[in-house]
């Protein structure tokens, strides 16, 4: 993956988002919230600058019963996105010397 700053993912919130998901293939909306220690609504504004970006998806089933849940999911261009900061940020790291 060839480096590029990503100033969508760089955000704190949105980059941890990431990072997350890289771990998995997808998390429940509620873990994710917890995970970060953020409100629904900070979580949900963050999540909708990551879909409109095109580098989550947001998946609602409908009919398994119990309380709708909301599953998070990062799309192939948001993991290719994320490899390009990650190796920005590295190769920033080595100039600074860290």
């Amino acid at each position: 993956m060839s480096p590029a700053f990503n100033e969508v993912i760089h955000a704190p919130h949105r980059l941890r988002i990431m990072v997350a998901l890289s771990a998995a293939e997808r998390l429940e909306f509620q873990a994710l919230r917890d995970d970060l220690a953020v409100a629904d609504s900070v979580l949900s504004k963050q999540l909708k600058v990551l879909t409109e970006s095109g580098y989550v998806t947001l998946d609602r089933p409908t009919g398994l019963g119990g309380r709708p849940r909301t599953w998070v999911r990062s799309t192939r261009t948001g993991r290719r996105a994320l490899a390009g900061h990650m190796t920005a940020l590295r190769e920033l790291a080595d100039q600074a010397g860290l």
